[in-house]
């Protein structure tokens, strides 16, 4: 299993952040999602992934986000294999 070393698309609200990440698998290209919540310790930006209760709207709405990016690049390939056997 290949998995990049950097997210290929990356959506952000506020502190909530989702990274795409595209892989190659036995079956076929597939995409995960990762989500952090960032926060500041001192002079250094930190990720975690625990969510406090101010944190979970902004959560849905990264990772709907982040559904919709996915669904949408599953229908730019699909067009493009159509597009090609034309």
């Amino acid at each position: 299993m290949n998995m990049n070393t950097r997210p290929i698309h990356t959506i952000r609200i506020g502190l909530i952040k989702a990274s795409v990440w595209h892989r190659d698998t036995r079956a076929g290209e597939r995409h995960t999602v990762s989500l952090v919540r960032l926060f500041r310790d001192g002079d250094v930006w930190k990720e975690s992934t625990r969510f406090g209760r101010d944190d979970l709207l902004q959560a849905a709405k990264v990772l709907d986000l982040a559904h919709t990016w996915i669904h949408s690049q599953n229908h730019n390939e699909r067009n493009e294999v159509s597009d090609a056997d034309e």
